[in-house]
């Protein structure tokens, strides 16, 4: 199993590969080309967003500065929306459904490290896949860890920190994110 394949399935993997370097130099380029068409229509960045990620559904946006680890392994729905300087760290596979808004300088991070000093030290990762469900609105600045599976029309509040799954239709608030009753 090559360590992009040992990636993408959540398999502790070595990020100095020469082909996950590759991957990630060929995002950075491609991440340049999508932040500097800020003069660009709607429609045209979405063709550059469909270059890199996995999935994009019709009507999605994503306002520049943006930024990715590869970029393939995100999938947004139909008029899905991430405003500006928002990070997804995409080790694993980030599903977003169709017409979540996402605000400002969230991040969504799939990435994880050993809890065991001497793996962390030999710069082994994993990842653990984030799933967003449909018509989920997310404040500016939270935190989405990795596995973390968010349930249709749930509600995250700004800066929150996500840290467990929240269920559908429920409102999370606070660091870390509690489900509010």
């Amino acid at each position: 199993m090559s360590e992009r394949q040992k990636m993408i399935s959540g398999l502790p993997y070595d990020p100095g590969d020469p082909e996950l370097q590759a991957d990630q130099s060929t995002a950075q380029q491609w991440m340049a080309r999508y932040n500097a068409a800020l003069g660009s229509t709607p429609a045209e960045r979405r063709d550059l967003l469909r270059q890199r990620l996995g999935e994009v559904g019709e009507g999605a946006v994503i306002g520049p500065p943006f930024h990715c680890d590869y970029g393939y392994n995100i999938r947004l729905g139909r008029n899905v929306f991430l405003n500006f300087n928002c990070i997804v760290l995409d080790v694993c596979e980030v599903e977003i459904g169709d017409g979540t808004q996402i605000g400002p300088g969230v991040q969504i991070l799939t990435a994880d490290r050993p809890r065991d000093f001497a793996e962390r030290a030999a710069g082994i990762e994993f990842g653990r896949p984030i799933v967003i469900g449909t018509n989920v609105w997310i404040g500016g600045g939270a935190l989405i860890l990795p596995g973390v599976t968010i349930g249709d029309d749930a509600v995250i509040g700004a800066g929150a920190v996500v840290t467990r799954d929240v269920p559908a239709g429920a409102t999370a608030v606070g660091n870390p994110a509690r489900v509010r009753r």
